[in-house]
């Protein structure tokens, strides 16, 4: 007689309502910020950017940073996603204060988004 043993198998999906909040951390630990809202191509539905908090950090006041998805990797020891990312890269990102809504409106402004960041669009070429 065979028998099967059952275990639970460890996946990696998260529903969006617990990544937003979650810490934004430097690769040694530093806080930077947190994930307001993740951004996601409604056909494809691929995370296109999560929308950063950043509240006072870096003297850039309280501000929203689109961020790449594809530059935030999630850190299980610090349960927060990674960005290694510069300050002065950071401070000069483009951003949109607290009280006004983020939200790219169309292709241009993602794909300005994605070279300031150096980063393949997360639509491909």
């Amino acid at each position: 007689m065979v028998t099967e043993t059952m275990t639970r198998k460890k996946h990696s999906l998260i529903a969006s309502d617990r990544v937003e909040g979650t810490a934004v951390r430097r690769p040694k630990g530093e806080k930077i910020g947190s994930i307001e809202r993740l951004m996601i191509d409604k056909v494809s539905g691929k995370v296109a950017y999560a929308v950063l908090s950043f509240g006072g950090f870096l003297g850039i006041g309280h501000k929203h940073l689109p961020i790449p998805w594809s530059l935030l990797n999630y850190n299980v020891e610090l349960d927060a996603y990674e960005l290694d990312i510069g300050d002065e890269v950071l401070r000069k990102a483009p951003a949109s204060d607290e009280n006004s809504e983020f939200d790219f409106g169309d292709r241009t402004d993602e794909a300005r988004l994605y070279g300031y960041y150096n980063v393949p669009p997360y639509w491909g070429f």
